[in-house]
Formats: structure tokens, C-alpha cells, sequence
């Protein structure tokens, strides 16, 4: 069965959630040890990240979680064209051309645009609401990023052609059950392949730099060039009832909101993580805590049930992700199609 087109599973004027996952060609690994060639390109990582820094304090999107793996990686986003509607044309034009910039310093970064630089854009009706729209387009976002490793890879090694494969998988995640088991599939991909056996270590996720804000380590400088710090993630808990309502625009140049994802604290996500990880890591049978049963329960999973959407939350879903119930209530957005769900989804989570 043929896949269903981006534009009618995402409608570029609604917040959407999406789990999307980008693949270098023929599946080498070109971010990590590469038997083929014997290099090891760990370096590229970096590259990657400090890109998704770049991104999430530019683009109109919230970057939720990330995981880098050595021939692939995988991003948590969610569009926020609420904000970005509330961008002045200004602010429009400046986002744009740090994205896009027209000139840049001695260390390959942007410059801070010139007026006749805003005035190209901000002058220009159609090219503003253009380049308005991009700005929360996850596909924008995916093109940009991959176009700027592809070039660099490239020239590193003095090769032309492919790095990624042609199109990148995108999935839509409808509801908060969809949110946090494709969460700890992400946060958890490198003890799932063996890269690292906790959480901490699993270098190049969000679960690692919001362990490392939330344990208050000590400032370092790291010649990395990164941040190592949570700032530029979306926050976890999203408490609407403590007066978190709308966009919530951030305070802080480094990420697009101050939203939350989850209905749930950080530590209790951390706390999740690192059970989750134990129940599915060969040989290591940890035991629930009692704290965690209420967060089981919410979702009405059982724990085994629970274990077995994380560990093959990317076989089970391919288009979209959620309760069977929210997903038949949704249909495509240009054809009014239903989206189908495997019947293993079904077995898994009773709809009566």
C-alpha cells in the first residue's frame, strides 16, 4: 500500500507532533566507526547537534527529543505556527536569515542581518508569508539540516552524490500516550543498540543533557562547541493548570516556546526511562517502582504492553501513532481519509 503524502497527515496551520527519522545511504555509518572505510566519524554528531541547537532558537518549532545514532538519528518536533504567528515581520525576516544568511564571520557563523537585508523580506508580502510558513515546516526544518551534513560530509571526504536517503520517515503523533512512548523509544535508542548501558551515558540524546541540567553538574567548557544543557529543548512537564496555557512564546533566545510535553515531572520521566530501560535490556528484569504504577495506569497499559510499544514503537507505527480510539477520530487532512493502525496496535490497546 502506497504511503500517504506529508500534506495529509500534517496540516501546516496546526500544532503537530512528529517523529521523524533521517538515514545516511545504504545504511552506512557515517556518523560513527565505519568497518567499510575503517574511519570513524563520532565528530559528525557534533555537527549534528550543534545544528539542532541552531535550529531550535531560529525555527518556529519545539525540538522535544533527539537521539544520534552512528548511521542514523531520530527527532521528536513539534510545529508552532501559533507562535510564530505572533512574530512581528521583523522578527520573521531575522529568524530567516540566521537560518539563511547572506553573509557570515570567520568561523562560518551568521551575521546579524543588515536593514536592506530585512527589508528584502519584510518588504515583500509574498516572500514574508512564504518564509512565515516555513518557519514552523517540519519539512523545512528536515531539509535544511540534512542539506548542511550532506554538504559538509561531502567536502570533509571530497565525495559527491547522496548522503541521506531520498525522503526522511515521518510519523505523526496524535496523543499524549503516542507522545511519551515514541519519547522513550528516542531517549532509549542507544542502550537499545548496545551503544550505552544507562541513561547518563547514552551520549547525544535529550535524556543525557536533561540529566545533566537537572543533576546541576558543575560548568565545564567543552571543546565540542556544544551546549550541555537542556535550554534548548522543550520543558517536560506541561502544567496548564498552573496557568500554561497558549503558546507560551520563551523568555530565552534558545528555543521557540517554554511549553511542556508531558503530564508528568522530569524526574518522573527520567524515572520511567531508566525502569523501561531495565525491563527491556537483555538480562537486566528490574522491578516497577510503586511510584510509577499511577503513570502506567493513566495510559491504561499494562507494564508488559508498555515494554513492547518502546522497544517496536518504529515497527508499529509508520504514518501516525496513538490510541486506536484518537487515531480513528482523525482522518487526512486534504482527502478526509482514516489512517490505519496494525492490528497488533489494536490487540495491544483494547478500544472497548
Amino acid at each position: 500500500m502506497a504511503r500517504l503524502a506529508r500534506a495529509e497527515v500534517f496540516d501546516p496551520n496546526e500544532v503537530a507532533f512528529a517523529h521523524v527519522i533521517a538515514r545516511t545511504v545504504r545504511r552506512c555509518f557515517l556518523f560513527g566507526d565505519d568497518p567499510a572505510s575503517g574511519k570513524n566519524f563520532d565528530h559528525r554528531k557534533i555537527w549534528i547537534e550543534q545544528y539542532l541547537q541552531h535550529f531550535a532558537a531560529c525555527f518556529g518549532i519545539d525540538l522535544i527529543c533527539f537521539a544520534i545514532l552512528s548511521n542514523h538519528y531520530h527527532l521528536i518536533l513539534r510545529s508552532r505556527p501559533d507562535v510564530v504567528e505572533n512574530w512581528d515581520d521583523t522578527e520573521v525576516a531575522r529568524r530567516w536569515l540566521m537560518l539563511c544568511p547572506h553573509r557570515k564571520d570567520a568561523d562560518g557563523n551568521p551575521c546579524e542581518p543588515s536593514k536592506p537585508e530585512l527589508d528584502a523580506i519584510r518588504n515583500c508580502p509574498v516572500k514574508l508569508a512564504d518564509i512565515r510558513s516555513r518557519l514552523s515546516n517540519i519539512s523545512w526544518w528536515m531539509r535544511l539540516l540534512n542539506q548542511r551534513v550532506a554538504q559538509r560530509a561531502n567536502a570533509e571526504e571530497e565525495e559527491m552524490g547522496r548522503f541521506f536517503q531520498d525522503r526522511y520517515k515521518a510519523v505523526r503523533l496524535i496523543d499524549e500516550s503516542a507522545v511519551l512512548a515514541c519519547a522513550a523509544y528516542v531517549d532509549l535508542n542507544p542502550i537499545r543498540a548496545a551503544m550505552a548501558e544507562t541513561i547518563e551515558q547514552s551520549d547525544h540524546t535529550s535524556a543525557q543533557r536533561r540529566i545533566e541540567t537537572h543533576t546541576q553538574l558543575p560548568a565545564e567548557s567543552h571543546s565540542d562547541g556544544l551546549r550541555h544543557d537542556d535550554s534548548f529543548l522543550s520543558p517536560v512537564e506541561n502544567d496548564e493548570a498552573d496557568g500554561e496555557t497558549g503558546p507560551v512564546p520563551s523568555q530565552s533566545s534558545k528555543r521557540c516556546s517554554d511549553k511542556g510535553f508531558l503530564w508528568f515531572s522530569l524526574e518522573r520521566y527520567l524515572e520511567l526511562l531508566d525502569w523501561t530501560a531495565r525491563e527491556i535490556a537483555e538480562g537486566k528484569r528490574g522491578q516497577t517502582p510503586e511510584h510509577l504504577a499511577p503513570i502506567l495506569q493513566r495510559l491504561g497499559l499494562e507494564s508488559s504492553v508498555w515494554c513492547e510499544l518502546v522497544a517496536d514503537f518504529g515497527k508499529l507505527f509508520k504514518t501516525v501513532a496513538g490510541n486506536p480510539c484518537a487515531v480513528d477520530e482523525h482522518r487526512s487532512c486534504q482527502t478526509q481519509r482514516r489512517f490505519r493502525l496494525p492490528r497488533r496496535i489494536r490487540d495491544l490497546i483494547p478500544t472497548g
